[in-house]
């Protein structure tokens, strides 16, 4: 009747369907249901474009990436008529209304499909039923990365996609136009490596649970740019390690000098290495990095050592010559090495032996030797001291100990050697 015809158009719980879901025949069917339920597995293309890789972590072991995923089957529920053979476009408003492929990313951390201004989301329906599904995604995935040759190594991550409900009895997933279907943007740029290639392939997992599915890897390889560790890391070390070989052209009586540059220089190893290590993952085993500050913090210590040996080996043979000349006896009698402890002059053991039981300051004995009055201008004394200032470098090469000597060669050559192997192994 017209009343009920009335009643039922100003009823406001009843929605008619839009145009398109009309055109669809959406309410005809029950899309819970994959298409071609209880036959053969549905076949879903996969292709990819990648827009940018965003961040790669190596202490949290994984990459940011995002991505343009698109998605190729045919429902045939989908189809319509046409009669210009168009496809219709439609807006993520209707993905919830339709089935779609549950692909999702395997070791993924995070992920969200983009919103701005809407809902990056895209499907287009042909008439014969083939449909195009496309998302604009940002996933954060685990990357198995290996340290061991850090910072000169090369990492190769992947980022796995499956189908999380339907196995390989229902759904089959493969790459849509075979190594054509893995597309990137010429511009990405990392700023610690760069992109050595990027590669599609694909493969089976297996769960005990549920069985057998297809999985596709995007596979790409990355090797770090080297540059800055050399500024940072590598570089340092090596201008410390020359640094301490400063130390054998020191006269071995200066004691304060040697240590201080030897304490110095170990320090310093010791803050390079600690930055290093901590923007680093704590790892089990040795990095190249590693290999290379451990083994030149071992130099510098060895030139710590060095020196400890010379000054006590310098110590021994002067007492031996203090007694063969018989000027050891006294209870306040020292050595040049006792008083150089007290003082820290240079004491020369011909010259200096006949000292006062406590000495007094390098510089206070100077004045009182330039004030006193010495008659006799050509004593043995003076000529020492004026042959001392004339000749500094010959008393200071004729000073230094054998092992100083044999240290000046046999450090460098060593070190070379270990660079000339440490680089051609893994360079």
């Amino acid at each position: 009747s017209k009343r009920e015809i009335k009643m039922r158009k100003l009823d406001s719980t009843k929605v008619r369907p839009i145009k398109s879901e009309q055109l669809l025949h959406i309410e005809d069917h029950d899309f819970a249901l994959r298409p071609g339920f209880g036959g053969s597995p549905i076949p879903v293309g996969i292709d990819v474009q990648v827009e940018s890789i965003d961040s790669i972590s190596e202490v949290d072991m994984d990459f940011t990436m995002t991505l343009y995923l698109r998605h190729y089957w045919k429902d045939e529920r989908l189809s319509f008529r046409s009669n210009k053979n168009k496809s219709m476009t439609f807006d993520g408003r209707l993905i919830k209304k339709i089935w779609v492929p549950d692909v999702f990313f395997v070791h993924s951390k995070r992920s969200f499909i983009h919103d701005t201004t809407v809902e990056n989301i895209m499907l287009r329906v042909y008439p014969d039923g083939n449909v195009l599904f496309s998302l604009r995604i940002t996933v954060s995935a685990m990357c198995f990365m290996d340290f061991s040759r850090f910072p000169l190594d090369t990492q190769n991550c992947s980022l796995e996609l499956e189908s999380y409900a339907y196995n390989e009895d229902d759904l089959m997933l493969y790459w849509k136009h075979g190594n054509k279907s893995l597309s990137t943007d010429e511009h990405i740029s990392l700023s610690q490596f760069f992109i050595e290639e990027f590669s599609a392939s694909s493969g089976l997992a297996f769960y005990s649970s549920t069985g057998w599915y297809n999985r596709l890897f995007i596979n790409f390889a990355l090797r770090r740019h080297i540059f800055f560790f050399v500024l940072q890391s590598y570089f340092p070390a090596m201008l410390m390690v020359m640094l301490s070989w400063v130390s054998f052209w020191i006269d071995r009586r200066a004691v304060p000098a040697r240590v201080s540059l030897g304490i110095t220089t170990v320090l310093t190893m010791s803050t390079i290495m600690t930055g290093v290590s901590a923007s680093m993952p704590q790892v089990s085993y040795i990095k190249a990095v590693d290999v290379y500050l451990w083994i030149s913090f071992l130099f510098v210590f060895l030139s710590v050592i060095e020196y400890a040996a010379v000054n006590y080996l310098t110590t021994i043979e002067e007492r031996k010559q203090l007694k063969k000349r018989g000027k050891a006896s006294g209870m306040y009698s020292m050595d040049a090495v006792q008083a150089m402890a007290f003082d820290g002059c240079f004491h020369d053991t011909d010259v200096d032996m006949d000292l006062p039981p406590f000495p007094e300051p390098c510089e206070e004995s100077e004045t009182r030797a330039s004030q006193t009055n010495i008659s006799n201008a050509d004593t043995p004394r003076l000529k020492r001291k004026r042959s001392l200032k004339g000749n500094v470098g010959r008393i200071i090469l004729q000073n230094n100990h054998v092992i100083d000597t044999y240290s000046r060669i046999i450090f460098p050559s060593v070190y070379i050697v270990f660079n000339f192997f440490y680089w051609g192994l893994y360079i």
